[in-house]
């Protein structure tokens, strides 16, 4: 056996790359998961559509049969996306858990989200799919604030490729979107937008290196809650 020492620079080497492979998650997606997932998602891209078309239900005065149909049509289609979500969750599908945990803010009491929503959240999150940080943020204390969201963020840019396809995703409110949405309508991100928010959200858990986390989200899609965050630093 050879006992000879490490030379120092390649220990020095070594040293430098163990973050990077501490970041790189082993996640792999079940086919069959896959397609429940997938299954669900003209469900609740109609169901989306009923939800807003239907909305003068909650006021309106007698009994109109378009109404009605509409939102029956949602009673029957929501329902439905949930079933085929909770069966692709049961198989560990990371953006199914996140879909899940999105429709459970939306439509829970506010005082049954973080039980629902939130261990769905984390999971997704920890198998780098960049999209829950931010309900995390909103709705999971102390999970939010600690070093294991930290070091889930932190592993979401090596995980880009293996997401790109799933994009775009929908979320309550993105910071980094200069997308406005009217009323109750959920903002629509693309990768990037999601990837600005996580170094938005680094940048808050990280005082040390805030400075250069919100550059990088300002780089990345021109987040303009993290320009002002620089600016009135200086």
């Amino acid at each position: 056996m050879n006992t000879q020492a490490i030379p120092p620079y390649l220990a020095a080497l070594l040293i430098s790359l163990v973050p990077q492979a501490a970041l790189a998650l082993d996640v792999r997606i079940d086919p069959h998961a896959d397609l429940l997932y997938r299954q669900a998602l003209p469900l609740l891209e109609q169901a989306d559509h009923q939800d807003d078309s239907a909305s003068p239900l909650r006021t309106a005065v007698g009994g109109d049969p378009e109404l009605n149909r509409q939102g029956q049509a949602l009673a029957r289609t929501l329902p439905t996306a949930v079933a085929l979500l909770e069966k692709s969750v049961e198989l560990g599908h990371p953006v199914a858990q996140y879909r899940l945990a999105l429709y459970y803010t939306t439509y829970l009491p506010a005082a049954q989200i973080a039980d629902a929503a939130c261990p769905l959240l984390e999971a997704s999150l920890q198998q780098g799919f960049a999209p829950p940080a931010t309900a995390i943020a909103t709705w999971c204390p102390p999970y939010n604030v600690s070093n294991a969201y930290r070091e889930a963020l932190e592993a979401i840019p090596s995980m880009a490729t293996l997401y790109a396809a799933y994009y775009p995703q929908p979320a309550t409110r993105l910071a980094c979107s200069r997308s406005q949405p009217q009323g109750l309508e959920m903002q629509w991100g693309r990768q990037r937008d999601y990837q600005a928010e996580v170094y938005r959200l680094l940048g808050d858990l990280d005082p040390v290196h805030r400075q250069t986390l919100l550059q990088k989200a300002v780089d990345i899609n021109g987040c303009l809650a993290a320009q002002q965050r620089l600016t009135s630093h200086r």
